[in-house]
């Protein structure tokens, strides 16, 4: 039976069971947060809403389930969701780590990452040994995390083209409640997977009308465990290379309610991270003898915001926020070359840095025209970010202690774009419109963006680039509607377009080296286009009293994907290879996601605590330019849980269900790479929360509870078929254990 059968019929089921809920008497109301539909979101339309009243697919992970889950990262929060995953994790001691996640086949950068609404760095890499990625948030901190699939340019414009990722971190009161008071609380937690260990402390106290809040974490690890079983010490290996990792996080917010209902917030959050990584599998003893990394990633912002009530003919409310944030990830690389008669050694560093100052305001008005209901929402998002990059180093050689900063192919330093300020202005307005007594809403919605690159004179990079560097500027507009049909209060159905775009970025205009005795040059392209989206998307939800049930349907058209360093020009006499970012691709992804829960004790007492929750999505993409499936794709994957919860404790069994990943590009003559079909796989995970005494909660979990050997698609799409492929397998049988105590 294939996974989309082994879905569709419990899907089916809870549909007769749903139907019958609107009919059935409320004696015995199910517990408010069971269903998933009625989770509140906030970044899908900037208002507090339902799941079920968005026109769109939106996850909401919440503190809960992060505490009952024992949640460490970005790679942790998207294991359970079905058409996400995240690239680049450390599997097998990849020294970089997690780079970002994809959603809907689409990542990196194409995904807005945001705390509390201000968008975390870039990622950036170049080369093999720079590497600048986006997990940088720590979870004890959060209040919960959304997720919105799918464009979300008209809300927040040139980052949101594959959807938005967005952390919430926790108020005072979240921990006091309304009327103050104080609560400590102390958290350790213990992962075999990568002998990782963390310790988090908590202290929120307050009068109701002030209230701070502090949150501290401190987390060492080593590389997360792999299957492979080749321990050697070069370019063979398949075992995680030996990697020492330690990160601190820190939050403190203060938070003052006014009698009038104004709120103030400041808040200061950041993380340090350090890794140490002896990267074995990059040993060739021909020429490399020895090769090891030390990492640092740095990320801090302070904030400073009001939302503020008031009643006027423009606005009944209104939030605005000033920040600033900076990030730093500094790369060193330490390589041997000692195997040979003129032996060196290597230094590399690579600097990324990226810092940003902005505001945003958002107003709110309530009106009613007729019958028509409106719920009207419009603002202003302005932001100016200065991107710093840099390469250096030098070779020594070992006999006669001569140094150089020529380290082929380059001479260092080299900065591969200039310094450049990326400004982004936008106004946006949305209005939900409700008719027909409340049956029909309509959600019209625009934004319009202004973004420039200013780069900025750098003799380094003049110096290797006969072109010059391109400035840019531009605007774009992004309109949504959006529809949701409420049959009555157990089914509703939706609809939505939405346009998304893209700008081009200060790296593909302007990214460029020279290397003539390599023979190649990479130059600005001053005319690129914004990458654009159209996306349609249909769905049907029915949330009763016995469970829930939502599936959508989707299919985005893109245009103008950015091609980063395609070869564009050819000596015919020299050789000589001139490289530029074009505008090239037209991309086509299109696929069907499910969600469904299942309350048993809604049917008999003696059932109470049981429920069944699940998800799945498939999906298809191809590049249509070349004629070729798009590999980041992930392959089809179904999760299905069974749980058991009390009010003292509780257990949950999870399966995972993935589908072969062999819809692949074929080798060309242009490009003969075969790439690795991932197998299919399942596993099962096991996971068990008991309250030992009012004060103190224990968490436990086994997960891949079968030790199956598997690949997960987020990590090795696109990696070619090798003997050493075990490296990147996801880790076996492994067991983490929680403990929090509250004061």
């Amino acid at each position: 039976m294939s996974i989309r059968t082994r879905v569709i019929v419990p899907s089916t089921l809870l549909l007769v069971l749903a139907s019958g809920a609107s009919a059935a008497d409320d004696e015995k109301s199910e517990p408010e947060t069971f269903s998933e539909l009625d989770r509140i979101v906030v970044t899908a339309t900037l208002n507090e809403r339902a799941q079920k009243d968005v026109a769109g697919d939106v996850t909401v992970i919440d503190a809960l389930e992060i505490d009952r889950k024992l949640m460490t990262g970005l790679d942790d929060l998207v294991r359970y969701e079905p058409g996400i995953s995240v690239s680049g994790a450390a599997t097998g001691g990849n020294r970089f780590g997690i780079g970002g996640i994809t959603i809907r086949g689409l990542g990196g950068n194409r995904v807005r990452i945001e705390v509390d609404g201000i968008a975390v760095p870039d990622t950036f890499s170049i080369g093999s040994f720079s590497n600048a990625g986006r997990d940088m948030v720590d979870l004890d901190s959060l209040k919960r995390v959304e997720i919105v699939r799918g464009a979300a340019s008209s809300l927040y414009g040139s980052d949101a083209l594959g959807g938005v990722v967005s952390y919430v971190t926790k108020d005072p009161n979240d921990y006091l409640g309304a009327d103050g008071g104080q609560f400590a609380s102390g958290k350790v937690l213990y992962d075999s997977a990568d002998r990782g260990s963390a310790e988090s402390g908590t202290y929120a106290g307050g009068n109701g009308e002030h209230g701070v809040v502090f949150v501290a974490t401190h987390r060492d690890g080593s590389a997360l465990n792999n299957m492979g079983d080749v321990d050697s010490a070069d370019s063979s290996r398949t075992r995680p290379n030996p990697q020492d990792t330690k990160s601190n996080s820190a939050l403190a917010k203060y938070v003052h309610t006014a009698e009038s209902g104004r709120i103030d917030r400041i808040a200061i959050d950041g993380e340090h991270g350090d890794v140490d990584t002896d990267v074995l599998s990059s040993v060739t003893n021909a020429p490399t003898t020895a090769l090891a990394g030390h990492d640092v990633r740095d990320r801090w912002q302070f904030s400073i915001g009001q939302e503020i009530q008031f009643a006027s003919m423009f606005a009944d409310s209104a939030d605005w926020k000033a920040y600033w944030q900076q990030s730093e990830t500094t790369q060193d690389t330490f390589e041997d070359r000692l195997a040979s008669a003129n032996p060196t050694q290597r230094f590399r560093r690579f600097e990324f840095d990226q810092r940003v100052v902005g505001a945003e305001a958002t107003f709110r008005k309530l009106a009613t025209t007729g019958s028509a209901e409106h719920a009207i929402t419009y603002g202003v998002d302005i932001s100016r970010t200065r991107t710093d990059e840099e390469r250096n180093g030098y070779q020594r050689n070992v006999t006669t202690g001569e140094i150089t900063n020529v380290v082929l192919p380059d001479t260092f330093p080299v900065h591969d774009f200039p310094p450049t300020d990326t400004t982004n202005a936008a106004i946006f307005g949305q209005d939900e419109i409700k008719l027909v007594d409340g049956r029909l809403s309509l959600i019209p919605g625009i934004r319009f963006d202004y973004y420039k690159l200013d780069p900025k004179n750098d003799p380094i990079y003049s110096e290797v680039n006969p072109v010059a560097p391109a400035s840019l500027d531009d605007t774009s507009a992004s309109p949504k509607l959006a529809a949701i049909w409420r049959f009555d209060d157990t089914f509703s159905a939706y609809a939505q377009y939405a346009r998304g775009f893209r700008a081009p970025p200060y790296n593909d205009v302007n990214l460029g080296f020279t290397n003539l005795q390599f023979g190649y040059t990479s130059i600005p392209n001053p005319d690129l286009k914004p990458e654009s989206s159209n996306g349609f998307e249909m769905g049907l939800r029915a949330d009763g009293r016995y469970g829930y049930f939502s599936v959508a349907a989707y299919e985005n058209k893109y245009r103008d994907f950015i091609e980063s360093q395609a070869i564009v020009d050819i000596d015919p006499e020299t050789g000589f290879i001139t490289f530029q970012s074009i505008n090239l691709s037209r991309v086509k992804i299109r696929g069907v996601e499910a969600r469904y829960g299942l309350d048993f004790g809604a049917f008999s007492d003696a059932l109470r605590g049981w429920s069944l929750k699940g998800s799945l999505a498939t999906a298809r993409g191809d590049d249509e330019t070349a004629n070729q499936p798009l590999p980041s794709i992930d392959p089809a994957k179904a999760v299905v849980g069974i749980a058991f919860d009390r009010e003292s404790w509780g257990a949950e069994l999870v399966g995972s269900f993935v589908e072969r990943k062999d819809r692949l590009p074929a080798a060309t003559d242009d490009d003969p790479t075969v790439l690795f079909a991932a197998p299919g796989y399942s596993t099962l995970d096991f996971y068990s929360h008991w309250q030992v005494l009012p004060q103190v909660q224990l968490f436990g979990a086994l997960t891949n509870i079968t030790d199956r050997k598997y690949w997960e698609w987020g990590i090795v799409g696109g990696i070619p078929v090798s003997s050493t492929i075990d490296r990147y397998t996801a880790p076996g049988r492994a067991i983490r254990v929680g403990l929090r105590a509250s004061f």
